[in-house]
């Protein structure tokens, strides 16, 4: 138990065992007894924690994080917290993208944007300890306002910033993170939704330059797989003829547990290209893709050339809106849950960012069901409300009910003719 003495000075100190067993003493000045009351409760939580070998809980990060570097120094010279260099910001983001080995090339790149905009803010030699969560809003205003990114840009390397700054909690360089208010859940944006119809399809499938470009494209828009990660990964092997399968794997969700790759339909839509594409490989040829492996050209600036020539308008997201077209198309047909399972994603995602409302959802919704014209349901008419109501009539006498009869007139108790049972 941490106690308070206080000096003829008016000083206070706090004196507490240390988690090594020794008394120790950790002196407040000239503050109130209220002040050192609450000090003490801190100190008393903190030495528990140490001596557990646990991270404090939040309440008491946050605490931690709020004191100057003078109480900072006091708290770690009497073991209550780790004595560490006050970590500098661009020295910590460089040694934790150089770090992360485990991710691939694209995340780095997006790591290595939000480094830029955290250190354009804040600067390479502002110390970690000395970012506060006003801090914290205030840059991602600024990318809002002066960067000019949009919401889900912002969403996504606010969730980043919280990244990089849980990792130096974790290892103690900071006693809060100053970015764990800011939200980071990216949201679907139904503007940039655009369902591609069968017919435009087979508009940009005839402006495709060669067979591999037509599978490229009806991969994408018949079998639903993420382009390029997914079209590049798969190989012949993967193509069950038989059972009319394929086994797609996926780099995105891989370091998830079990989804590494799904078990895809060969729909019939997508069949015919995917037999030709086989039967115009060459002998040997391990990947069912075979243009644009290197990565120097872009796929969605191709695509975007061939749907000007089927004297279409290209839609935003060109790649992703055949995945989502895909799976609003399947959806009226299949449960929700084996849709996701062939897509890839789960209910709530497809919810948040695949499924679309169309034309013809309103076009059915309009056009009176044939069987209602046919079958109409009589509803019956209801009694007006100061129209005579007629008297039923006495039902004839028979054993059955006689014991009705008996009845009649006498009231009944709150539980009716039948005890209560326990089945009910």
């Amino acid at each position: 138990m941490a106690s308070i003495s206080r000096e003829q000075n008016g000083r206070r100190t706090i004196q507490f065992v240390g988690p090594d067993g020794k008394r120790r003493s950790l002196r407040l000045g000239k503050v109130s007894q209220r002040m050192a009351e609450g000090f003490c409760v801190k100190v008393e939580t903190l030495a528990r924690s140490v001596a557990l070998g646990q991270l404090p809980d939040e309440e008491v990060s946050r605490w931690v994080g709020d004191r100057d570097q003078v109480m900072l120094d006091k708290l770690a010279a009497v073991g209550l917290i780790p004595k560490r260099e006050a970590a500098t910001l661009g020295v910590f983001l460089d040694r934790y993208i150089t770090m992360r080995t485990d991710v691939k090339a694209g995340t780095a790149v997006v790591l290595g944007h939000t480094r830029r905009n955290l250190v354009d803010f804040f600067g390479m030699d502002k110390p970690l300890r000395e970012i506060t969560r006003g801090d914290a809003e205030a840059w991602r205003i600024n990318l809002i306002d002066k960067e000019k990114l949009a919401d889900n840009t912002v969403r996504r390397r606010s969730g980043i910033a919280k990244q990089f700054f849980r990792h130096a909690l974790k290892h103690k360089l900071i006693f809060d993170n100053p970015f764990s208010d800011l939200t980071a859940a990216v949201k679907g944006n139904s503007s940039k939704f655009r369902f591609v119809t069968q017919e435009e399809a087979r508009k940009v499938l005839d402006k495709c330059p060669d067979t591999q470009w037509k599978l490229l494209f009806a991969l994408s828009r018949f079998g639903g797989l993420r382009c390029p990660s997914e079209h590049l990964g798969l190989k012949w092997g993967d193509i069950d003829w038989e059972n009319s399968r394929m086994t797609v794997h996926s780099p995105k969700t891989a370091h998830h547990e079990g989804k590494e790759s799904r078990v895809v339909p060969i729909f019939p839509e997508l069949r015919p290209y995917l037999a030709d594409a086989f039967d115009q490989a060459e002998t040997g040829t391990e990947h069912v893709i075979t243009i644009c492996r290197s990565g120097k050209k872009n796929f969605r600036t191709r695509l975007f050339k061939i749907i000007k020539r089927a004297d279409l308008t290209p839609w935003p997201k060109l790649f992703q809106n055949l995945r989502s077209t895909r799976q609003t198309e399947l959806e009226e047909t299949f449960p929700s849950h084996v849709v996701c399972a062939w897509i890839g994603n789960s209910e709530a995602v497809a919810r948040r960012h695949y499924l679309q409302v169309t034309d013809e959802h309103f076009a059915r919704a309009v056009v009176r069901p044939p069987e209602a014209v046919q079958n109409p349901v009589r509803q019956p008419a209801e009694t007006p409300r100061n129209a005579p109501q007629q008297e039923s009539e006495t039902p004839a006498f028979s054993e059955e009910n006689e014991g009705v009869r008996e009845l009649a007139g006498c009231s009944v108790g709150d539980e009716g003719f039948e005890p209560p049972t326990s089945t009910v």
